[in-house]
């Protein structure tokens, strides 16, 4: 994850939150005081929000794995979805 002082995140700081969103990237601020903090993009913080409540119910952690483990071993059906209908 790449970092800027509190300084430059603060001179630049339209164009950081530019970048988060833009591209996707985390970035800690980092401070003097080794009190540091991070900013990232609203949709990234809310897709980790979301993956922590989709795993936080055990059917689903072993729904998701079981799924894994048939894409792992190619056992998966294709589909034909004709969108005129």
């Amino acid at each position: 994850m790449p970092s800027i002082n509190y300084s430059n995140a603060r001179q630049n700081f339209k164009k950081l939150i530019s970048k988060v969103n833009e591209d996707s990237v985390t970035y800690t601020i980092t401070t003097k005081e080794d009190k540091n903090a991070v900013i990232l993009a609203e949709k990234d913080y809310n897709a980790i929000l979301e993956t922590m409540y989709l795993q936080s119910n055990p059917a689903n952690v072993s729904h998701l794995n079981k799924s894994i483990q048939e894409l792992n071993q190619n056992d998966t059906i294709t589909v034909e979805i004709d969108e005129n209908e």
